[in-house]
């Protein structure tokens, strides 16, 4: 059975504590990018959740890492956090908008994330599903959706994303629900529960724990997003480069 693409990777890459613990000191902020895409396969980009960005910054980005590397972009808290999600559609095309599309083959998916006071309404995920496009000015879009309120824990949230082929984040995380479901043609998990004490944020036992749930997801040809968003945060390089060495 045909394997997916499993990227493994973590959320931005300019962390001041990251300086002597993954980048070597003295690297020019300029050349972080180039460094971390080099040893992983996939980062998060968390600056479009709060600000707008320029065309020719998503162009210099996608420029800046290898072929077969991808950008997953979370997007614009002012899509997600507003009272009525049905009203976001504005806000969608504002943010599609701001050249994303200059990313190309390299953009991955975009994540949806909601705030954790939000709770489940069909009908509302509905409307705001429907908000979300296929594609972009040719650009074909994966989406992915991440609820943070145990009220999303209801397989009628699974079968609305499944049936708008969107996935739903695997949050393996202490505060907040972790829904294992298959509703896309892809899987995005955030793992959330690393240990500073630990040398790569998590135990031997529990890194061979996620490549094998990780090829789990892959199977069948289903791609796979795996990020380290640890409040552990220094350990999240370590744990990506773990984890891949494990997947070979």
């Amino acid at each position: 059975m045909a394997q997916g693409k499993i990227r493994v990777g973590i959320g931005g890459w300019d962390f001041d504590p990251w300086r002597g613990t993954f980048y070597p000191d003295g690297l020019a902020k300029t050349k972080q990018l180039a460094f971390a895409a080099a040893r992983l396969t996939a980062i998060e980009v968390n600056s479009t959740f709060y600000s707008r960005q320029k065309p020719e910054t998503f162009a210099k980005w996608a420029k800046a890492v290898p072929d077969g590397f991808r950008f997953t972009v979370k997007a614009s808290r002012y899509c997600v956090t507003r009272k009525k999600l049905v009203e976001a559609g504005e806000g969608v095309g504002n943010f599609l908008d701001q050249g994303i599309v200059e990313l190309g083959d390299k953009l991955g998916a975009i994540l949806w994330q909601f705030a954790g006071t939000r709770r489940f309404d069909a009908d509302e995920i509905a409307a705001f599903l429907k908000l979300l496009p296929a594609a972009h000015k040719g650009q074909k879009l994966r989406h992915a959706l991440e609820p943070r309120h145990d009220s999303f824990a209801d397989p009628a949230f699974a079968e609305l994303a499944r049936a708008a082929g969107v996935a739903v984040v695997y949050a393996a995380a202490a505060d907040y629900p972790c829904i294992d479901a298959a509703t896309a043609d892809f899987r995005y998990a955030r793992l959330q529960v690393a240990d500073e004490a630990e040398p790569l944020g998590y135990a031997a036992k529990a890194l061979d724990g996620w490549a094998k749930q990780a090829r789990g997801w892959a199977k069948g040809g289903c791609d796979a997003y795996v990020f380290f968003i640890a409040g552990a945060k220094v350990r999240n390089p370590a744990a990506a480069m773990a984890l891949i060495e494990r997947l070979g």
